[in-house]
């Protein structure tokens, strides 16, 4: 892809979707352009990456053709008014923000826009991202297309409705904390069992990946791959019986369902 990739906001969401593309080698980096009001943000985007930065947001808003905001919230009228008049009308907005819709978007900007809402999750650091990404009625088969294959240098996307946004911060944007939660848990217990800790992270960290690449790689129901691991009257069922007693399951469905209410309250 032979565009200008602009990013307004230099955080850690940014600068992983940014190495994503060019790790991939989709863009060049010297087609990534950093703008933020943090210096040593952008000095440390500038050593890791090698892309250009600068302070000046207007200067992202007129160079590049897809512009990816990357910053909080609470900024996203702040900055759209400053970048408004100068970007393209062939430009393409990425938004990334919680709680922003496609609608509030539009109406900051407050004419016609190409605009991609997405959102994506922190395992894009590792370029294992899940994004979700909801389009406007702006863009192309085409557009869409090309967003899809810049989202997907980090990670995994599926475009869904915006209705069902909130399901999908509990399922997949908030989702990396239950696992880490998990993961801590398996090695807490591994250390009692007298497992040095880093073996016990380790192995437990590459269990739930092992057991993840097999839903997604199989495509058989999680719930038929637990029943392969549970041998009658073996170690695994009678774990499982116990998880079942505590309210495993329960526990994180509910979670999710209080996930999901705060984020329709935002």
């Amino acid at each position: 892809m032979n565009k200008i990739i602009g990013f307004i906001g230099a955080g850690n969401m940014g600068t992983a979707m940014a190495g994503g593309m060019i790790k991939s080698g989709v863009i060049r980096k010297e087609n990534i352009i950093f703008s933020d009001v943090n210096e040593k943000s952008l000095e440390k985007v500038k050593n890791n990456l090698g892309v250009e930065i600068t302070t000046d947001n207007i200067e992202v808003g007129s160079k590049a053709d897809i512009i990816i905001l990357a910053v909080k919230p609470n900024l996203y009228k702040k900055v759209i008014d400053e970048i408004n008049d100068s970007i393209k009308d062939s430009a393409i907005i990425i938004s990334i923000a919680a709680g922003i819709t496609v609608l509030n978007i539009e109406n900051y900007f407050g004419r016609e826009i190409k605009l991609a809402r997405t959102m994506p999750n922190t395992p894009a650091l590792v370029n294992e991202g899940m994004t979700a990404l909801m389009p406007n009625n702006k863009l192309s088969s085409e557009e869409i297309e090309e967003i899809k294959m810049l989202l997907g240098t980090f990670g995994k996307v599926e475009i869904v409705e915006e209705k069902m946004i909130d399901s999908v911060i509990a399922v997949s944007g908030s989702s990396p904390a239950y696992v880490f939660m998990l993961i801590e848990a398996m090695g807490d217990a591994g250390v009692l069992e007298g497992m040095p800790r880093d073996k016990a992270y380790a192995m437990a960290a590459q269990a739930v990946l092992g057991a993840a690449k097999m839903v997604l790689e199989t495509g058989i129901h999680p719930g038929q791959l637990k029943d392969m691991v549970c041998s009658p009257g073996g170690t695994t069922i009678e774990a499982v019986a116990k998880l079942e007693e505590k309210g495993f399951k329960s526990a994180v469905i509910e979670a999710m369902r209080v996930c999901a209410d705060k984020s329709k309250k935002m």
